[in-house]
């Protein structure tokens, strides 16, 4: 089952998609999509560095207008912790419209 979470932002902001989350993650990691689990820790199962987490941070935050914190980045531990602090930004910006 996806989960979706649709903004009616007039600004423009995308829907979140994890699928779509999923793929730009593998991306990013140069690995396939289906290594991306829900639950794969960034930097014990997948082998995340400080350079690759901060470039998933900065295309998060280009293709979703949002901003994120340096508090919030401990959050981006997984693929499920990230679409987590995603969707919470996103309704942020949904409720400051």
């Amino acid at each position: 089952m996806t989960e979706t979470t649709v903004s009616s932002d007039a600004t423009g902001t995308r829907a979140l998609d994890k699928e779509e989350l999923r793929v730009l993650v593998a991306e990013i990691l140069d690995l396939d999509a289906t290594e991306v689990t829900d639950e794969a820790h960034f930097v014990d199962d997948l082998d995340v560095d400080s350079l690759m987490a901060l470039e998933i941070t900065v295309r998060l935050e280009r293709e979703y207008a949002v901003k994120m914190a340096e508090a919030e980045l401990v959050a981006i531990t997984s693929l499920r912790g990230t679409y987590e602090l995603l969707q919470s930004k996103l309704k942020e910006k949904e409720g400051a419209a």
